[in-house]
């Protein structure tokens, strides 16, 4: 077998992400070659998504292993007896905002933030949800030369301080319903330095490594001109034609690049359940 063997669709030609596996088993997990083809197609469209496919607890552990070993997840509560799942849920009734509302690149303040995310949908509601992703590669290749020389070389401070801080976000909001298990901590104050510009390990294109949630300053900046500069890049990538809106079924498996994408969840879907169980895979130091 070979890649061309691979049926699959691409869900945005515009923004070249997502791609679609049709003709998945959950065996093919046990097929080194079957695993090298999809990872070579993750790498090209950085989103890979696979339907109908039930798994539980060990299945989704299984299926993660079968691409990297297991990142570490801060910050929230994993599921009892299996520490490397964390439920992404929101109840029917629940007045706090969604999960992961504002764009981001997942754990981006860790020394080695994760190289992938898996999310395995379990109750998905009629309604909303839909999650959006960036081609964060896409962005920077169509800044102008100019700009990309003033990026090239500078670093960046990321932290998780604005959400998971003892005084964060998600300490001090206000709607106290939360059903998501999040632990806030003094830790989450550190920081760490990457550079703006990322050079991905596996395909070696270059991609912006900042979002809005982590990414605090520009390293040698004043805070105004780091703002500006920050403010400028964000716009700059939220644009329509680098964006992939995901819309979720139940029993849908979705595995991101972290190094090549931002991502942010959507409401929409007050009065419904929502429920979802992730993993992450480890990544490498940012260059």
């Amino acid at each position: 077998m070979n890649n061309k063997d691979v049926r699959y669709e691409i869900k945005n030609n515009n923004s070249s992400l997502g791609i679609e596996i049709l003709d998945f088993d959950y065996n093919d997990i046990f097929d080194k070659k079957r695993i090298e083809e999809l990872r070579n197609q993750w790498l090209k469209y950085s989103i890979i998504i696979f339907k109908n496919l039930e798994l539980n607890h060990q299945q989704l552990e299984k299926f993660s292993l079968a691409f990297g070993d297991f990142g570490d997840d801060p910050y929230i509560h994993p599921i009892v007896g299996h520490k490397n799942i964390i439920e992404v849920k929101r109840e029917a009734n629940e007045k706090a905002q969604p999960f992961g509302g504002s764009w981001h690149s997942d754990w981006s303040f860790q020394e080695c933030p994760p190289s992938a995310t898996l999310l395995h949908s379990k109750i998905i509601p009629p309604i909303g949800g839909d999650t959006f992703f960036i081609n964060t590669h896409k962005a920077y290749n169509d800044l102008t030369n100019d700009i990309k020389n003033k990026i090239d070389s500078l670093i960046v401070s990321h932290s998780a301080i604005r959400p998971y801080a003892d005084d964060g976000f998600y300490a001090l909001e206000k709607d106290k319903d939360r059903s998501m298990k999040i632990k806030p901590s003094p830790k989450a104050k550190e920081f760490i330095l990457h550079p703006l510009v990322r050079t991905h390990p596996e395909t070696r294109k270059k991609s912006l490594f900042i979002n809005q949630v982590y990414s605090i300053a520009v390293e040698g900046m004043n805070e105004k001109d780091s703002n500006e500069l920050l403010t400028f890049l964000f716009l700059h990538m939220d644009q329509d034609k680098y964006i992939y809106k995901h819309k979720w079924q139940e029993n849908m498996l979705v595995m991101w690049d972290n190094r090549s994408v931002n991502h942010c969840a959507q409401g929409g879907y007050q009065g419904y359940q929502r429920l979802l169980h992730r993993t992450t895979l480890a990544g490498d130091r940012p260059f």
